[in-house]
């Protein structure tokens, strides 16, 4: 069972769009596990030349992780949960561009993840604003 067939059962399934409620919830918390990878994986190497990409990774799965939860409970309660999503792009940006700057592989596997969250959620965001 996915986070889709969930959703697809919830009680306010109608207030809203499935598939990129789905998305974004399922790429943030893929994000967040590819940080948190990246971030162990850097303190492997050398942790004072990496501490940047460690703190940006560290910080970027703490916001992804809070996300998806909040997106995997998607019953209508104000705007709030917008702001949230907003920060987790704003991170994302953040942390594909640091992590855009090293060439080992848990760097480039988390800023695809990053980027990855970061359009699904931009694009969970345009289909709210409609």
């Amino acid at each position: 069972m996915s986070i889709s067939d969930i959703l697809a059962d919830h009680p306010d399934r109608s207030t809203f769009d499935l598939e990129e409620l789905s998305r974004a919830a399922e790429s943030a918390m893929e994000c967040a596990l590819a940080c948190s990878a990246c971030a162990d994986s850097d303190l492997g190497r050398d942790a004072s030349s990496m501490a940047t990409c460690i703190r940006t990774c560290t910080d970027c799965a703490d916001i992804c992780t809070i996300t998806a939860k909040l997106l995997a409970r998607p019953a209508p309660r104000g705007d709030a949960w917008q702001k949230v999503v907003a920060a987790c792009i704003a991170m994302c940006s953040e942390c594909a561009r640091e992590c855009g700057q090293h060439d080992d592989v848990c760097c480039r596997e988390c800023a695809a993840a990053c980027r990855a969250c970061e359009q699904a959620c931009q694009q969970l965001l345009a289909v709210a604003q409609r």
